[in-house]
C-alpha cells in the first residue's frame, strides 16, 4: 500500500494498475522500443494517484524496477554497426549468415560467429561441415539465391560436434540487386556466460540453470529429466523452483523471459564504429581533464578564441556541449573563449558522491576548473536548470561572475500552474519525480538504451520537438547534426549520463527561491516565444518577484534557440562579458 494515502478506493487502484504494469516494465526492459507502452501504462497510474499519496511507497514495484533497471545495464553501450547487414538485424538467438554461394560469407550476426567460429568475410570453407557438406551448402546457396530452387532444408553433421544441423537456406532482396541468400540454423545458441547471467540476476542454481537450458533447447520435462538423469518429478519441483525465483507462473511466460534475456545476451559486444554525422561540418574539438581536489576526474573543452573573454557554458540537463560551426566561428570573431564544463556523471567526468549536495558540489567543481584555467572573471551561458549552477557559483566567487544569462529555462517543478505549462514529456519527468524516484530512474534509463540502440535522432525530435518552432529548427539538417554530435556526452558511444540526468531533474526545484534572492550580479533570461516548457506568461509570473532577474523573449524560437537563434544569444552575451 502507499503511505500518506487518504483515498484508500484511489490507492488500492493505484496498487493494481502498478501490478498490471510490472509485465510492461520487463517488456521495457527487454526491448526498449516498447517504451511507450511503459510511460502510457504508468500515465494512468500517475492520474489515480490522490495528492496526498505522493511519493508513493510500494516495495514490490520498486523491487521489480531496480531488477529492470539491471537488464538494461547488460543491453549494449551502442547500436550495432552500421556495416551489419539488416536483413540480420531481428534474428538474434540463432547462427544466420548471408552469402552469394561462390566465395565468401558477407554478413553473419553474433550467434553465428559463437556457433560457427566465422566472421564476416571469410571462406564458405571456414564452416564446421564436411567438405562434401560445404559443397553442397556452396550449390543451394547459389540457386536459392538466383531464385532457381526453393527455399530449402539441408541436414549437415558438424565437424566439431559430430551432430547434425539443420540449416535453412531461403533468398534475400538486396538493394543492390546481387543474388544472395541467408541461412539460417534451426538450433538456438546458448551465449557464453549466460548461465552467470541467470544464476546473478535470479538465483537459480547450475542444476536449474541446466533446465532452463534445455527448455531454450525446446526439450520437454521428461527428456530433460531424462539427460540429467533424474526422476521427471524432481526436475517438476525444481521447475517450480525456477518459476518461484523469476516471478513467473508458467512454463511459456518462463521461457519468454529467458529468451528476451537471451537477446540482451547476443546483443553484448555491439559497439558503434560510425563517426557522428556532424563531424563533417564541425570542427573536432578534444576533450580535456583535471583531477579535481576529491580525486574525481572532471572533463571540459573549449573553442572560439583562445586569448577572448572567457565565457563558461554550462550544457543543461541534455548536455548540449556544442554550437553550430557558424557560431563557434562567430565566438573566435567576436572574441570569445567558450569553455564547455563537463558536468559530473556526464562524459567521462566522475560523478558526485551520492551523499553531496549536487547543486553545491557541481558549483564547486566549475570552481576548481576555473582556478585551473586561471580565469579571473567571465559570463556565464547556462541552459535549463544549469542556471542554478551558475547563481550558485556566483555566491561562492562574487568577483568571478560578471554576468549571467539563462536560456530555455526549466521551471522550477513546484506548483500546478508550471506544470500546466509543460509539454508531455517535461510533465512526465516532473510528475514521475514528485511520485517515484526509482520510476524516473527507469524511464530515463530507458528512454537513454532506446536512443542508443536506434538513433539519438528520433528521441531529440521527441524532446525538442513539441513546438513548431522547433521542429522547424530540426528539419536543418546542419542544425540537426550539430544536436546529434553536442549531446554525445548524454548519449554517445561512450554510454549515457541517465543517472545523473535524473538526479539533477530530482534535484532540479531545490533551493531556487533563495539563490534567485542572494543575486549581486546581472541575471537575463531568454526564452522562446513558442518554449512548451516555460511559455513566457510563466517565466515572466516566476521572474516577478526577483528584481535580478530580467526576462527576454524571442518571437518564433523554441527551446533549441541557442543553435536556432545563436546570433541573439550572442548579442545578449557579450554586455555580459568581462572585457
Amino acid at each position: 500500500m502507499f503511505e500518506q494515502a487518504e483515498d484508500h478506493s484511489l490507492a488500492d487502484e493505484a496498487s493494481d494498475a502498478l501490478t498490471s504494469l510490472v509485465h510492461v516494465l520487463y517488456a521495457v526492459a527487454l526491448d526498449p522500443g516498447r517504451l511507450g507502452d511503459f510511460v502510457a501504462a504508468w500515465e494512468a497510474v500517475l492520474a489515480v494517484l490522490p495528492p496526498g499519496a505522493l511519493p508513493l511507497r510500494h516495495p514490490d514495484f520498486e523491487r521489480h524496477l531496480r531488477r529492470a533497471r539491471r537488464f538494461l545495464d547488460r543491453l549494449p553501450a551502442a547500436a550495432a554497426p552500421p556495416s551489419t547487414a539488416p536483413e540480420l538485424c531481428g534474428v538474434l538467438r540463432v547462427p544466420a549468415f548471408l552469402s552469394d554461394g561462390i566465395m565468401r560469407i558477407s554478413a553473419c550476426n553474433r550467434a553465428a560467429g559463437s556457433a560457427f567460429g566465422i566472421a564476416p568475410g571469410a571462406p564458405l570453407a571456414a564452416l564446421p561441415f564436411e567438405a562434401a557438406d560445404v559443397v553442397t551448402l556452396s550449390s543451394t546457396i547459389r540457386m536459392v539465391a538466383r531464385r532457381a530452387q526453393r527455399p530449402t532444408n539441408l541436414r549437415l553433421r558438424s565437424s566439431i560436434t559430430g551432430a547434425p544441423v539443420i540449416l535453412r537456406v531461403c533468398p534475400i532482396d538486396r538493394h543492390d540487386a546481387r543474388p544472395q541468400a541467408m541461412v539460417i540454423s534451426t538450433d538456438p545458441v546458448w551465449p557464453e556466460d549466460f548461465g552467470a547471467l541467470l544464476q546473478e540476476t535470479f538465483g537459480l542454481t547450475p542444476a536449474e540453470v541446466e533446465i532452463v537450458r534445455g527448455l531454450t533447447l525446446g526439450l520437454p520435462i521428461r527428456d530433460i529429466a531424462e539427460l540429467r538423469g533424474r526422476a521427471v518429478d524432481t526436475v517438476r519441483t525444481q521447475m517450480r523452483s525456477i518459476q518461484s525465483k523469476t516471478e513467473t507462473h508458467s512454463q511459456p511466460e518462463l521461457l519468454r523471459l529467458v529468451l528476451g534475456l537471451m537477446d540482451i545476451a547476443l546483443h553484448e559486444g555491439a559497439r558503434a564504429t560510425a563517426g557522428s554525422p556532424a563531424g563533417r561540418a564541425l570542427d573536432p574539438l578534444p576533450m580535456r581533464s583535471l583531477v579535481l581536489p576529491d580525486g574525481r576526474r572532471m572533463e571540459w573543452t573549449e573553442f572560439g578564441d583562445p586569448a577572448g573573454a572567457p565565457i563558461l557554458h554550462l550544457h543543461g540537463d541534455f548536455g548540449l556541449a556544442r554550437w553550430l560551426p557558424a557560431a563557434e566561428r562567430a565566438a573566435r570573431l567576436r572574441g570569445l573563449r567558450v569553455v564547455v564544463p563537463v558536468r559530473a556523471g556526464y562524459g567521462r567526468s566522475h560523478p558526485l558522491p551520492e551523499t553531496s549536495d549536487l547543486t553545491q558540489g557541481t558549483a564547486l567543481d566549475l570552481v576548481a576548473l576555473v582556478d585551473q584555467l586561471g580565469i579571473s572573471r567571465c559570463a556565464v551561458l547556462a541552459l535549463g536548470a544549469d542556471l542554478r549552477f551558475a547563481l550558485t557559483l556566483s555566491g561562492l566567487r562574487p568577483r568571478l561572475v560578471s554576468g549571467i544569462l539563462g536560456c530555455a529555462l526549466d521551471l522550477p517543478p513546484t506548483g500546478a500552474e508550471c506544470d500546466a505549462s509543460r509539454d508531455r514529456w517535461s510533465r512526465l519527468l516532473a510528475g514521475t519525480g514528485r511520485a517515484s524516484p526509482e520510476a524516473l530512474g527507469f524511464l530515463v534509463q530507458a528512454a537513454a538504451v532506446q536512443a542508443r540502440l536506434r538513433g539519438k535522432e528520433s528521441a531529440l525530435r521527441l524532446m525538442f520537438g513539441a513546438s513548431p518552432a522547433d521542429a522547424a529548427a530540426l528539419r536543418g539538417a546542419e542544425l540537426r547534426a550539430t544536436l546529434i554530435a553536442g549531446t554525445d556526452i548524454c548519449i554517445g558511444p561512450g554510454g549515457s549520463a541517465h543517472e545523473a540526468f535524473t538526479r539533477s531533474r530530482l534535484d532540479a526545484g531545490q533551493g531556487w527561491a533563495g539563490l534567485l534572492r542572494q543575486a549581486r550580479v546581472p541575471v537575463r533570461l531568454l526564452h522562446g516565444e513558442e518554449d512548451p516548457v516555460a511559455p513566457p506568461q510563466a517565466v515572466a509570473r516566476f521572474a516577478a518577484p526577483f528584481p535580478a532577474l530580467r526576462p527576454g523573449t524571442l518571437p518564433g524560437a523554441g527551446r533549441l534557440l541557442v543553435l536556432s537563434d545563436w546570433q541573439e544569444v550572442l548579442d545578449r552575451l557579450i554586455p555580459l562579458s568581462a572585457r
